[in-house]
């Protein structure tokens, strides 16, 4: 089997489907399992902090860091974990 036509990973554009789906949900009934303390929570038992200069969830246990938020003119940044790199999507235009 050849790698170049079979490659052993796709690229991000697989993960389009998969997540088209879970974000359009309501994001707050999300289920995480803390890999600190190993204690479920939904997202909306986390304790959220901030909101300077982003929004900062923790884990309700032992306060590891679940995700951050920040938002900016025509992005939204997001952060899972306490891990370096963050996602960036652009956000839609408000006209009022």
């Amino acid at each position: 089997m050849n790698e170049q036509e079979h490659p052993l990973y796709l690229d991000g554009n697989a993960l389009a489907g998969p997540l088209g789906e879970i974000f359009t949900t309501d994001p707050t009934t999300a289920w995480r399992l803390c890999p600190s303390c190993r204690l479920p929570a939904t997202m909306a038992q986390l304790h959220v902090y901030g909101p300077e200069p982003g929004l900062t969830a923790r884990c309700p246990g032992c306060a590891a860091i679940a995700l951050r938020v920040v938002t900016q003119p025509g992005y939204l940044w997001l952060q899972l974990g306490s891990g370096a790199g963050a996602f960036r999507f652009a956000r839609p235009h408000i006209t009022s």
